[in-house]
């Protein structure tokens, strides 16, 4: 890697396995299992393989918010992918996810199951399966709209900020300063929608909350890449409002325990097969804060 302040491209790019980084040790250009593995599964309709990451935890707030609303149905099994060691790799996940990405999702309580993978994807799956956290109305479009731009936002935030400002082993104030740039537009554009709405769709919550909270809301709370006084996340005073509001509700207290392996222990349920897995965490947290 070279350390230049200017870099002139080769004519042909070659993959340089030790060019540094938080996650250099499981990058690569080319895709399928590197080896075989038989991915877990548990007693419920759904199979969650996932880690909490800001994708993840899309999901399993999703899943803790049908729960919340009384729907068995969305019972679900989540195994923990750690991402680190290359579990997404495995021959199982890849059967799931050929892009080898978390979360991936088996919905086995079809005739035939159905893998499902790409989070807004599995959300928009999920909503329209059970008929909850999606409009039917003309905010349906309007939801789709937001669903869409976070899809299209992540890779800005986290593959472009998110990894020059926080894992890339040299910091680079060019690129730096271009992501934070776009970053901070974004979350203007998230304040001045929600200074007329209560939530991203008026004021029905949808899944299009669900899925940019975990991104934007986690990211305004300080939970994300440890950024928000670098970025000034005070001044979109609407976004801050709104992050807060969803962060009380406790299906998402839920889903964000789900799959974590940082933290306090406390905040950590490492897999989760059943509502009850949640108490002991519970119990250990206030235990704590009594103490």
């Amino acid at each position: 890697m070279s350390t230049n302040e200017s870099y002139t491209p080769p004519k042909v790019w070659q993959w340089n396995k030790a060019n540094g980084g938080n996650w250099a040790s499981i990058n690569r250009p080319i895709s399928g299992a590197t080896h075989e593995k038989t991915l877990t599964t548990g007693k419920h309709p759904f199979q969650l393989y996932s880690l909490a990451t800001p994708n993840g935890v899309k999901i399993t707030i999703m899943f803790e918010e049908l729960l919340a609303l009384g729907i068995v149905e969305a019972e679900y099994d989540a195994f923990l992918i750690d991402i680190s060691e290359g579990a997404q790799f495995s021959s199982g996940f890849v059967d799931i996810n050929p892009n080898s990405k978390i979360p991936a999702l088996l919905d086995q309580s079809n005739d035939t199951p159905v893998r499902l993978f790409e989070s807004g994807s599995i959300l928009f799956y999920l909503a329209e399966k059970f008929n909850k956290f999606l409009p039917t109305d003309l905010k349906r479009a309007e939801c789709m709209s937001w669903l869409f731009w976070q899809m299209g936002s992540a890779p800005y935030l986290g593959g472009g900020f998110g990894h020059f400002y926080a894992y890339a082993p040299v910091k680079i104030e060019y690129c730096i300063d271009r992501f934070s740039m776009e970053v901070k537009r974004q979350l203007d554009v998230l304040d001045q929608h929600l200074a007329n709405n209560t939530y991203l769709c008026g004021d029905e919550y949808t899944i299009a909350d669900i899925a940019v909270w975990p991104w934007y809301g986690a990211l305004v709370l300080n939970r994300l890449y440890e950024a928000a006084e670098f970025l000034d996340v005070t001044s979109y005073k609407n976004v801050m409002r709104w992050a807060n509001e969803i962060d009380q509700r406790p299906a998402v207290k839920r889903g964000v325990m789900v799959n974590k392996t940082w933290g306090e222990l406390s905040t950590q349920l490492h897999e989760r097969h059943d509502k009850s897995d949640f108490d002991e965490r519970t119990q250990d947290k206030m235990s704590t804060e009594n103490k």
